[in-house]
């Protein structure tokens, strides 16, 4: 029997010895907590750094006697120290891995039994990822789930499933205790829960190869999973796997014998205010966004390994993962190095069953060359696992390889050179994959906020660096930095220590450059337009060339309803689909309104365009051809002002609408329109209505934008909203915020009751909205 233990945890803001069994507790919490929300901005990484204490009764019923009992810990940050009715019994010194507490010999059936945790988050102790700077905040708390669960004196201890091909399984089991058996059972399941092999094995046997047939391999395009279910006596074991192969050569990656290129980006585990204490509806959001609205078919786990249900998400949607050892940059002493090869062994046995993994990461991030270090994590990982390659994250080129994939952070773009280095550039032996596991990022941050020409430009460079990586073949993949905005350590960041790299602001509220990620696809039609058409965003009152981000195969361009070109020439050439230039927004309006021949108008467009690139400082090139015009067109100076003012500034004329249409295969497939408009309504997304209370609480998170009437994001609207909630709901974080670019967020968490839930957002000036949810007890 297992059961989620969230529930009821006594607990102190300050450790002190005499909680181990009866100092006073100070509030009652539920899992996952954090020891310290935190603001939005500026928040202060010494406020959750302290020694905090859990404190739990628990009451085992004498019918339990002859069991095994356990404790397991999902995730608690960072040192964690289990005490049991006054006894030391563990400590666990990694706050992203989850450790387990036997506690069957300390047990007084039928009484109440005390579980106290002190749990430690200072950045100062010994242990990865500290011992220098981190570019990320670290958080502190038990912030993933609990479980309490009872064994038979014998019981099933691990059971990897392997797939080295995809017409056998194989199976490894360990146990423990004496066996009163002389066979056990293991079984696989299809994805309809009918059996699909079944074979009885001798006790001493601990790894099996099952023959099957007809059988769906996991991918990212079709993620099926599987179930193995072991059995031995009264005991069972239960995993999800999936049919995955992996190779690669030189450079190239396969899946299941198909080549694949990793379109990725870098994900951290931290959320506004809660920092890392995230349910597992948020958990599978983020797969969901990067699936569904990033469309990405790969994730990294920057810098250590995530929570289960991510991962449990990334197998059920299809992502690929590229998770790794905790730890940035640094390399501490021998005790330090000994827990980063224990990291290594633990995250390897607790994630090797999900087919989502593809590479197991096992040098600390960005750090410098360790050999011996390395080439203990190196065989490590390759025995507990030998169907994954390894791989490790470096900045350095020419660094040593241990690993079966170079992994190198390309932070080489600068806006005017090429992409991304090639392979002779970053390696020694070139014979070997070369994945980019970071790229842009700290190189050029960029807020939503920001001005229309630096959030363009953020965009183009993801595309190119994208785009140069694809295009060059010596590429086996790129995850580029990042996926969201996040808090960080005062070393690093903005002012107001956020680290503004993400394609998505903390909220997941996507950011232009987003666009390049969702255009990859030919699921569902995306048209993004990298400016609002305002002049004033741009020197000098001049409009430049602009993109459009899209999958479709032209887009069209009108004004006042009036046609003026069609555009179908992509940019980055190595992209599925390319960004589309926008260089002329005159096109057929002067033959049509003005009457000029073709090859007048032709003249006429380029001389205007010139003047609006160029303004007085027009190339020789350009004064020629205006004198033409002069000449031969009879076209007077103030003739060319006033085409000048009606196609290019637009001063003093009506307000001009513009429309875009995306074509795909002659048809439209989405339309966005760019006008000036006063007329502001808030927008929302919500991960989820229908809420669980139960051995967890639950949340929702609710993405906010405000957007004028033709529904684009108004970006310089930043005004406070506000939050009011009815029912069985409550905020997390703050009651009032400012939109930031137009965009913010907020979090609803249930309340330990049933029953119907109202968040009403306000704002000045805008309708407010009403949000229903229904919170439900769980079954």
């Amino acid at each position: 029997m297992i059961s989620r233990m969230n529930n009821d945890w006594e607990y102190i803001d300050h450790w002190s010895d005499a909680f181990i069994l009866e100092g006073e507790a100070e509030e009652v919490v539920r899992l996952p907590h954090t020891v310290q929300e935190l603001p939005l901005h500026y928040a202060d990484a010494d406020s959750y750094q302290k020694v905090v204490g859990y404190r739990k009764k628990l009451i085992f019923p004498s019918s339990l006697k002859g069991r095994r009992h356990f404790i397991r810990f999902d995730g608690s940050a960072h040192e964690s120290t289990v005490y049991f009715n006054g006894k030391e019994m563990y400590v666990h010194a990694c706050g992203y891995t989850a450790f387990t507490v036997e506690l069957t010999d300390e047990i007084r059936f039928d009484e109440e039994n005390l579980l106290t945790v002190k749990v430690d988050s200072r950045e100062s102790l010994n242990t990865p990822p500290f011992g220098f700077v981190i570019d990320y905040l670290t958080y502190g708390g038990i912030y993933r789930d609990v479980w309490l669960y009872d064994k038979p004196t014998y019981f099933i201890k691990d059971v990897f499933v392997m797939t080295k091909s995809l017409d056998t399984v194989s199976v490894s089991i360990q146990t423990e205790g004496t066996v009163p058996a002389d066979t056990y059972h293991v079984k696989i399941f299809d994805f309809k829960g009918e059996m699909l092999a079944e074979e009885i094995v001798p006790i001493n046997k601990q790894q099996i190869q099952i023959p099957v047939s007809n059988i769906h391999a996991w991918s990212a395009e079709s993620p099926t999973l599987y179930r193995c279910v072991v059995e031995l006596g009264e005991d069972s074991y239960e995993t999800n796997f999936g049919f995955r192969t992996i190779r690669f050569d030189q450079n190239d990656l396969y899946i299941n014998n198909q080549k694949v290129f990793l379109i990725g980006l870098n994900r951290h585990q931290c959320y506004p205010y809660i920092g890392y204490a995230a349910v597992d509806s948020l958990q599978e959001e983020d797969v969901r966004i990067l699936k569904e609205e990033l469309h990405v078919n790969a994730v990294r786990t920057s810098h250590y390994p995530q929570s289960q249900s991510f991962i449990d998400a990334c197998d059920r949607y299809g992502l690929y993962v590229f998770t790794e050892i905790p730890g940035w940059q640094h390399i501490g002493d021998d005790t330090w190095k000994q827990q980063a090869i224990q990291n290594t062994k633990d995250m390897v046995l607790q994630y090797r069953n999900h087919p989502s993994i593809i590479l197991w990461g096992v040098r600390i991030n960005e750090s410098l060359d360790d050999d011996a270090l390395y080439t203990k994590t190196n065989q490590v990982a390759r025995d507990l696992d030998p169907s994954r390659p390894t791989a490790g994250v470096r900045y350095l080129t020419k660094s040593h390889l241990l690993e079966d994939i170079y992994i190198f952070n390309d932070f080489s773009h600068h806006g005017d050179n090429k992409g991304a280095l090639s392979k002779s550039e970053v390696m020694v032996d070139t014979h070997h994959p070369l994945i980019i596991s970071e790229a842009n990022g700290h190189m050029f941050p960029t807020k939503s906020f920001d001005t229309q020409v630096r959030r363009q430009e953020h965009a183009l460079r993801h595309a190119r660096v994208f785009s140069d990586a694809m295009a060059d073949g010596q590429h086996t993949g790129v995850f580029q930095w990042c996926m969201f905005d996040y808090a960080t350590h005062k070393d690093f960041g903005s002012g107001d220590r956020i680290c503004y790299h993400g394609v998505m602001d903390s909220f997941r509220n996507p950011k232009l450059a987003a666009s390049v990620y969702a255009s990859q696809q030919d699921e569902e039609p995306i048209l993004e337009i990298s400016t609002s058409m305002d002049i004033g965003d741009y020197n000098a009152g001049n409009l430049p060339d602009f993109f459009a981000f899209t999958n479709a195969d032209e887009v069209r361009l009108y004004k006042n309803n009036q046609f003026v070109s069609s555009f179908a020439t992509s940019v980055y050439s190595g992209l599925k689909h390319g960004l589309i230039r926008i260089d002329d927004t005159i096109g057929e309006l002067l033959v049509e309104n003005e009457h000029y021949t073709s090859k007048q108008a032709d003249d006429i467009r380029k001389c205007l365009l010139a003047s609006k690139k160029y303004g007085s400082n027009l190339p020789l090139r350009y004064r020629l051809l205006y004198a033409k015009i002069m000449f031969q067109y009879k076209m007077s100076y103030s003739d060319g002002v006033a085409l000048f003012g009606k196609y290019v500034s637009g001063w003093g004329s009506d307000s001009i609408t513009w429309r875009f249409d995306a074509i795909k295969n002659g048809e439209v497939v989405k339309s966005i329109i760019k006008c000036p408009s006063a007329k502001l309504h808030l927008s929302y997304q919500v991960s989820r209505k229908i809420l669980i209370e139960g051995d967890c609480y639950d949340m929702s998170a609710i993405r906010i934008q405000v957007k004028d009437e033709y529904n684009n994001p108004a970006s310089y609207a930043q005004f406070p909203l506000s939050f009011i909630t009815t029912g069985p709901i409550e905020i997390v974080g703050p009651k009032t915020v400012v939109a930031e670019g137009g965009m913010t967020g907020t979090y609803i968490k249930t309340t330990g009751e049933e029953g119907e839930a109202i968040l009403t957002i306000s704002a000045p000036d805008c309708s407010s909205i009403t949000i229903h949810f229904t919170v439900k007890k769980e079954s």
